[in-house]
């Protein structure tokens, strides 16, 4: 096979897919149409519709785009079919039907940030780091019928070094994506459609626990104080800079007022017995907070509800009596 003879469809809507477009064109593969979520409501009345990402590209480039509210609209397959592509890329899209996935003759391949089978869900870069892992990666995987659990065509590895944030992580991993997609779309050449690709129960170690990503919402995005001061610190850079971790900063008056947390370290001290939640001690630049187990995990940066983000040393220059303030 040769590369001519693809004609391929992408589907993305995220910035997280351009590269990976970018990265098709440039190397002269054949993108005959983009599939891409609706346009975005914004704006104080959401009388604005905002492209996505992959659209605003796919337009810059000339490629046609789709952008079905159902992928399962008889007219919306029908259009997909007329196309006529052997092969489908998806990256950070959404779920698929098998009318979809199932459609071209060399199959439905997904880029996924992260290191199959662990992560499967929607937010696979945010949990890596909230549970701590020190690696990560991307896969490329062939649809089936259930959420990211069809045969890995490839892998790369990435590290999350100790400090990193979703940002740096994210930014890392865009850039790898781009490259497996490619390196496995020659695969699918090199093999005339048919790359060896591995079930990935054949990834898994004896007793491996398989880790979620689902999706992330306001709820799941809440601090709890409870856990220890090493695990909120995860929490913390696993959110940051978006959707951002949060907690409730509680006055001496009882008044709550949410507030975002994108940077912390551990600190050493002793917590006196105090409950977590607890603002123990306050430096000149930064507060510790009482978490789990004892611990102490002081915040470097954060945004108070309404306000800018800031450094803790600018919010304490603001506040008075911030001791008999607590966070929960």
């Amino acid at each position: 096979m040769q590369k001519e003879d693809l004609r391929i469809v992408f589907m993305g809507t995220p910035e997280f897919a351009v590269p990976t477009l970018k990265a098709m064109l440039d190397g002269g593969y054949h993108v005959v149409a983009v599939v891409t979520q609706p346009d975005k409501p914004v704006g104080r009345h959401g009388s604005v519709l905002q492209p996505s990402a992959v659209k605003q590209f796919s337009l810059e480039h000339g490629l046609p785009v789709l952008q079905p509210v159902k992928m399962k609209d008889p007219a919306f397959v029908e259009q997909l079919r007329s196309f006529q592509a052997n092969l489908q890329v998806v990256v950070a899209f959404r779920m698929l039907p098998e009318v979809v996935w199932d459609m071209p003759a060399y199959g439905t391949f997904n880029v996924h940030a992260a290191l199959l089978p662990q992560y499967r869900g929607a937010a696979p870069i945010n949990w890596a780091i909230i549970n701590g892992e020190q690696q990560t990666g991307v896969s490329t995987f062939f649809l089936d019928h259930d959420i990211d659990t069809g045969r890995v065509i490839m892998q790369k590895p990435f590290p999350i070094p100790f400090d990193a944030d979703v940002e740096y992580v994210y930014d890392g991993l865009m850039q790898l994506g781009a490259d497996i997609c490619i390196e496995t779309l020659e695969r699918i050449i090199a093999a005339d459609g048919s790359p060896v690709s591995i079930p990935q129960t054949e990834l898994m170690t004896a007793g491996e626990v398989l880790k979620p990503a689902p999706k992330l919402f306001k709820e799941n995005c809440r601090i709890d104080w409870s856990a220890g001061a090493e695990q909120v610190r995860n929490f913390v850079r696993g959110l940051s800079p978006v959707p951002g971790a949060w907690t409730i900063l509680v006055g001496p008056d009882g008044r709550e007022t949410p507030l975002k947390l994108y940077r912390t370290h551990v600190v050493s001290g002793d917590s006196a017995g105090a409950v977590a939640g607890t603002i123990l001690s306050v430096s000149r630049n930064t507060m510790a907070v009482v978490a789990g187990q004892g611990t102490l995990l002081a915040i470097d940066e954060l945004q108070l509800a309404g306000k800018k983000r800031m450094r803790a040393a600018d919010f304490l220059n603001g506040m008075k009596e911030i001791e008999n303030y607590f966070l929960r």
